[in-house]
């Protein structure tokens, strides 16, 4: 056994989340559900900890085999008989004290009609009477020996026996309805219930006090490690890394820790996120969906947390150490620094290019997230002015450099790319006074170029879900995997892929034609399709909401066309050329042949359904968490957003039921905690009580009444009126007597004043992909709860 003797600050765990099945020849994922806590003690772990882990090991080992033995005899109740098939003993006694307590069949018998006797002469013998007088006649020797011995009654002649009267034998109809014994005394039945009623008390309790011990042996094994001694080396889980999907293709995220915050971030791509410890156990303990963690990585809690007000001190000593190393060593990392801030400053110039202008009222929340490119001008001066001292020398040349080892890693991998490295490295920089102006800067060579643009040595494979792999060429313009990867594109994608034949022969223009009608067809029939309670297509694509709207066809063609004509779509020389035929085609549509006020509103209220399906599953989420006040914010503008789209057309947004249904859930549980604060007659108490009934309960409620209210709303409505009107026949003290004579009338007629209601905070609407994923995994979760019909 190894034990720890020093733990380094950061510990990585990698969960097998793969393996490769044999009888399919393939790799699949294990989706087996695994939790991990916030924090662990590596304590038992350490060398220092060794014989106290050992002992405790031992009591470990023996109280397991404690809860063994116990559960065999645990067992030998439960399991009772010595038959095939056996039964809990506790049960067995209770059955037998039933049938003992049941009404003999004698009395019943008895109490409708005595026994018939018939003389021999008038009973027909049937034939099974006479198969058991010849077998009687075959019997045993035993029988003539009991022959021999028999009374002098016995002995009788055998015609006087047989013209004695008999009693027959009872019909179907005197059997007795249930099993019951046929006599029995009272004597009897009062020793046999209180024999087996003590019997099965005594059972009983053996089997509780069996249940009790291994209970309390379980938790005492739980609580082995709980020693204050073995806390000593907490580890606080600081980052969890997520796969979604399968072995083959899928989508990685993180969850990582802000300290200084105490809140979990969620960097997914681009997009950086407030999330929650509920949402990252949701994602990553598995054996839910295709969804888990794959690695974990807790950092030590009693190491000091990196402080960004501490960072120019941290900074100016390494400048420090730096300046103590050899003049090659210096030499040699202020050219790495060059190199890697030239990598920064290309890389934010392609982002700034791609990530489109936040709204005004989001800027505020996206500078949180958002981290500050230039550090301190004290700390790293002369880091600085040496770096862009090199980027006016050489930012061409490194430029190319870069690129060329790019391209030999993708050719021949790490050697390929070293040596590639070492043949166009540029020369040291010189100081600007030896180097002249006309000599910084050199263009690149003829070859260079000329290798530059060959695609088939500058194609990676990228995989696709519902599509497989595709080859994306390295200079492909505006490439982002994040939108390849979302339904809408998936789905051109293939299209392109089944005109293939047709682009090859009759060009690329026939090519998008092919590829249109087969993507128009695609999301027709989706549109068509019945939605099931765990997925609305509609969230799919847009065209699937303008197909079951009935959008004018100019509007559907153009928003189709608009997709194939997406810059994405440059990763090989098939896609490239249907995406400028596409380009071309859109700038060929002028004014009057769409009406663009229109094409700009049925993209609006596709918008607008899109966060109504926000809101609500948001609210359902947060409604499931037990945080009724934030989930009837969105549950509220959920409502009166889709009743909008509603008046358009039925299947112009969402199921109004579902949310009036946990708008009245929501309502009740805070009017419930309202007046359980009320009651309290506690200050802060009273005065959160009354907040929330002022801000939320009544302005809600004043939205229901001013709309085509239902018999569930105005029932709830009622429910929650009487409940803070029966106060009044109460004797209260005389404070809660005034916030209640302050309010009351508000309740019962909100319609007096005008109401605001507080806006929830805004959410960034997810991808389709996400989007319908987090709408199957919601209503997957209420599918105990009526999801699509209301009483």
């Amino acid at each position: 056994m190894r034990w720890f003797t020093k733990l380094p600050p950061v510990l990585t765990f990698e969960l097998s989340r793969f393996e490769f099945n044999q009888s399919l020849g393939q790799p699949e994922k294990i989706h087996n559900k695994l939790e991990f806590p916030q924090i662990i003690y590596m304590d038992r772990y350490m060398y220092k900890s060794k014989e106290l882990i050992r002992s405790k090991r031992e009591c470990i080992r023996k109280l397991k085999e404690e809860i063994k033995v116990l559960q065999q005899k645990l067992e030998r109740y439960v399991k009772y008989g010595s038959g095939p098939a056996r039964f809990p003993l506790p049960d067995m006694l209770k059955y037998v004290i039933e049938f003992a307590s049941t009404k003999p069949a004698s009395e019943s018998s008895t109490s409708q009609s005595d026994h018939v006797t018939l003389p021999l002469s008038s009973v027909h013998c049937p034939v099974s009477d006479l198969a058991s007088k010849e077998s009687t006649s075959k019997e045993s020797p035993t029988q003539d020996v009991e022959g021999t011995f028999s009374s002098p009654e016995d002995s009788l002649p055998k015609s006087k026996a047989m013209n004695k009267p008999f009693t027959s034998s009872r019909s179907s109809m005197e059997m007795p309805a249930q099993p019951a014994p046929r006599t029995v005394t009272e004597d009897e039945i009062n020793f046999v219930k209180t024999c087996l009623q003590r019997w099965r008390s005594e059972i009983e309790q053996d089997i509780q006090d069996l249940k009790n011990c291994i209970a309390s042996t379980t938790q005492t094994i739980e609580q082995m490690y709980c020693d204050p001694l073995l806390r000593q080396v907490p580890y606080r889980l600081h980052a969890v890394l997520v796969h979604e999907g399968q072995a083959n293709a899928g989508h990685y995220w993180a969850y990582i820790y802000n300290q200084p915050r105490q809140v979990w971030l969620k960097y997914n791509d681009i997009s950086v996120t407030e999330s929650s410890w509920e949402e990252l156990e949701r994602d990553s303990y598995g054996g839910l969906r295709n969804v888990s963690a794959y690695c974990l990585m807790y950092i030590n809690d009693k190491l000091p947390h990196f402080n960004a007000e501490a960072a120019p001190i941290e900074s100016d000593q390494m400048l420090g150490e730096v300046d103590a190393l050899s003049v090659e060593l210096k030499h040699y990392i202020q050219e790495d620094n060059w190199r890697f801030e030239q990598e920064v400053e290309e890389w934010e110039e392609e982002q700034s290019c791609k990530i489109p202008q936040m709204e005004s009222s989001s800027s505020s929340v996206s500078q949180d997230f958002s981290t500050s490119p230039e550090p301190s001008v004290a700390s790293s001066h002369g880091v600085r002015c040496l770096s862009s001292e090199h980027a006016v020398i050489a930012k061409e040349q490194t430029a190319q450099a870069i690129a060329n080892t790019a391209h030999a890693y993708e050719r021949g991998g790490v050697e390929a790319a070293l040596n590639e490295l070492q043949e166009v490295e540029p020369e040291k920089p010189m100081s600007p006074e030896t180097n002249p102006a006309g000599q910084t800067e050199q263009p690149p060579k003829a070859g260079d170029t000329e290798s530059a643009a060959q695609p088939d040595s500058e194609a990676s494979e990228v995989e696709i879900p519902s599509v497989g792999r595709i080859l994306v060429r390295a200079d492909a313009d505006g490439y982002d995997e994040e939108v390849m990867l979302s339904p809408a594109m998936q789905g051109v994608i293939l299209a392109i892929a089944k005109a293939r034949q047709t682009f090859d022969r009759d060009g690329s223009e026939a090519g998008l034609i092919k590829a249109f009608h087969e993507e128009y067809s695609r999301l027709y029939q989706l549109a068509k399709e019945t939605p099931t309670a765990h997925s609305d297509p509609r969230l799919q694509h847009v065209l699937v909401y303008f197909f079951q709207n009935e959008a004018p066809k100019r509007v559907v063609e153009r928003t189709l066309l608009e997709q194939f004509a997406d810059k994405n779509l440059s990763y090989d020389e098939r896609s490239i050329s249907i995406m400028k035929v596409a380009q071309a085609k859109l700038q060929e549509i002028g004014p009057e042949d769409m009406n663009m006020e229109e094409y700009k509103k049925w993209h609006e209220d596709y918008s607008l359904f899109r966060k109504v399906s926000v809101y609500l599953l948001t609210g359902l989420e947060l409604y499931q968490k037990g945080k009724y006040q934030e989930a009837l914010s969105y549950l509220v503008y959920a409502y009166q957003s889709n009743a909008a789209l509603l008046t358009k057309g039925p299947r112009r947004g969402v199921k109004e039921s579902v949310i009036a249904l946990y708008r009245r859930k929501c309502l009740l549980e805070l009017n419930a905690k309202a007046a359980s604060l009320f009651e309290t007659n506690d200050d802060h108490s009273v005065t959160e009580g009354i907040n929330v009934m002022n801000e939320l309960i009544i302005p809600c409620i004043h939205l229901i009444i001013n709309n085509d209210i239902s018999k569930d709303d105005l029932h709830a409505i009622e429910i929650m009126r009487n409940h803070w009107c029966s106060y009044l026949g109460q004797d209260i003290a005389e404070n809660l007597q005034l916030c209640l004579g302050e309010f009351l009338p508000r309740l019962l007629d909100p319609s007096a004043e005008i109401i605001v209601l507080k806006e929830p905070p805004t959410i960034r609407p997810n991808s389709p992909y996400d989007l319908c994923s987090r709408f199957a995994a919601v209503m997957e979760s209420i599918q105990g709860v009526s999801t699509v019909t209301v009483k």
